[in-house]
């Protein structure tokens, strides 16, 4: 499946799913979703270093015919997104696919990564508070 054979309805979901985690995040996210030349995590690496802002860019790239999944961080990125959110979520999109579920997966896991790169709130205590 690449990006042409998603329904317009399939299409705007995960137009809205990129826009929530960018909101959430305050990261730019971007979805790839088709073939992967050559090595797919090289592939994956040269769209991401491709985009603008790639340094706190977030790229999920998907070859659902090869049954690949990449999600590639920029450096400013991985500030707030950790290897092991990336591999829950990865985990959580791949079992969605495996139910048939391309598109949800996809959703899901965007929306997953946009909730776990919410920059930490920051508490300020005061002499009165201690």
């Amino acid at each position: 499946m690449s990006a042409g054979d998603f329904s317009p309805s399939q299409t705007e979901d995960l137009k809205r799913a990129v826009r929530k985690a960018e909101e959430d995040s305050g990261l730019p996210f971007s979805l790839f979703v088709g073939p992967a030349d050559g090595n797919p995590r090289k592939f994956a690496e040269g769209l991401h270093s491709s985009l603008e802002d790639s340094e706190r860019a977030v790229l999920v790239m998907c070859d659902p015919d090869r049954k690949v999944l990449e999600i590639v961080t920029g450096h400013l990125a991985r500030r707030l997104l950790s290897d092991a959110d990336c591999q829950l979520a990865a985990v959580s999109m791949t079992s969605s696919f495996a139910g048939g579920d391309l598109t949800g997966g996809l959703a899901s896991g965007l929306q997953q990564l946009g909730r776990d790169a919410r920059s930490p709130r920051m508490l300020h205590v005061t002499e009165d508070d201690a």
